[in-house]
């Protein structure tokens, strides 16, 4: 069997549902699971209704009912009967929201983040569901949270492996023996059947957790670009696929930021080494980038852009030197607030990092950190890294930038740098 993951490009109209079914076509005779994100910008619309209502603003119920049109519209455009059920699924799907939006705000941001934030794949999942099986593209809708089952780290939910892998390896083979299975990306439930999230743009996780767990004969990832490019087209013309890759050169460039590529999703599937493909759904006819054991060697440097970074120094207050106790300090916070940190380097008196910016989290960091440190911070930057540099490639990126920290390795150079 083989498992699919669309992203929120794919089906962010009715043209691009109708453009997944007929990827999907051409696989019809294979077992199939597919993994469906949001539509289109579902997921930042979801989130900043989770920041209007939980900061008590105006605009709430106007930031939802948007979200609705945008859905409803979908449907219209899709099915031409305006009885189908999935209009009072979808409809129900909503009132879900409704509810929550009623009470007065549960006291834990991320709690209340994933509880909402979580519906815009269950509205997509619901209905490409309908849609394919209108078309005669027999399939079932299931529940991802009914089977990855994680720990209560709302936002970053720690995966169960063993329950999940056991409920999906009893359940699932049954059902593909005569149909597909469409079900959701980022979620995942709780023992006490609350939703929570993989971490933003963890439907690739989700998708290796179900190859994981099924032994899958491969994972398609299906982007709007022809495979793995050594760079972002945001950010350069010229750009290269990447033809292979092996699992070690994918983790690297997706730990160090690669969007193509959520960051746990290529350790489980080396695990049982099972390749991932990444291909286009714009030209499903072509090959695009297999990621496998293979032993073949990256040579071609590789971009990496983060923007909106914050530098942050930390000195020790006194004349002392940061030492083992202060980073263990230093780390513990950064763990509690669940900041990540992009890149770090420390000297004898001072310690500094790159973060995204977190509107919420940042401030709070910055505080708690000045209660037993100086504290010196840069907002706005951007983090480049390239992987299998040169000089040349160097000064390509640091035209009109100067550099405010650099962490340079034998195969990567990571360089955070302002605008000049």
């Amino acid at each position: 069997m083989q498992v699919f993951k669309f992203g929120g490009a794919s089906v962010k109209d009715a043209d691009g549902v109708k453009n997944l079914t007929s990827v999907v076509e051409l696989y019809k005779d294979k077992q199939l699971l597919i993994v469906i994100s949001a539509m289109g910008k579902t997921t930042n619309a979801l989130e900043d209704l989770v920041k209007s209502y939980f900061y008590h603003k105006d605009d709430t119920h106007q930031i939802l009912d948007s979200i609705k049109e945008y859905h409803f519209n979908i449907i219209s455009n899709l099915f031409k009967e305006k009885q189908q059920p999935v209009i009072d699924d979808i409809s129900n799907s909503f009132v879900e929201i409704d509810w929550i939006l009623e009470d007065e705000p549960h006291d834990d941001f991320d709690f209340v983040y994933d509880q909402i934030v979580s519906m815009g794949e269950v509205f997509s999942t619901k209905i490409v569901s309908a849609y394919l099986n209108l078309i005669g593209l027999k399939n079932k809708w299931i529940d991802a949270r009914s089977y990855i089952q994680t720990d209560n780290t709302y936002r970053e939910g720690k995966v169960d492996w063993e329950l999940s892998a056991g409920l999906i390896a009893k359940d699932l083979p049954k059902v593909l023996q005569d149909q597909m299975i469409v079900t959701q990306g980022f979620i995942g439930g709780t023992s006490e059947n609350f939703t929570t999230t993989l971490g933003r743009e963890g439907s690739d996780y989700t998708a290796a957790i179900f190859a994981y767990s099924l032994d899958a004969e491969n994972v398609t990832i299906w982007k709007d670009v022809p495979g793995v490019l050594n760079a972002d087209p945001k950010w350069f013309d010229e750009t290269q696929k990447l033809e292979q890759l092996s699992y070690l050169d994918a983790i690297e460039l997706a730990y160090y930021g690669a969007t193509v590529i959520h960051p746990k999703t290529i350790k489980p599937l080396q695990n049982k080494n099972i390749p991932l493909l990444v291909r286009s759904f714009i030209s499903p006819q072509e090959q695009g980038t297999t990621i496998s054991d293979t032993k073949a060697l990256l040579d071609i440097p590789s971009f990496i852009f983060k923007i909106n970074q914050v530098l942050i120094s930390i000195s020790p207050l006194d004349f002392s030197f940061i030492v083992e106790e202060n980073l263990s300090d230093i780390f513990a916070l950064f763990h509690d607030l669940g900041i990540k940190i992009n890149t770090m380097h420390n000297s004898a008196i001072s310690f500094s990092v790159s973060v995204d910016y977190d509107e919420r989290k940042i401030p709070i960091l910055i505080e708690a950190l000045k209660s037993n440190f100086k504290v010196r911070y840069n907002d706005n930057l951007e983090l480049i890294t390239i992987r299998h540099y040169n000089q040349e490639t160097v000064d390509r990126v640091l035209e009109n930038k100067e550099i405010l920290l650099e962490v340079k390795s034998r195969h990567t150079i990571q360089m955070v740098v302002k605008k000049v």
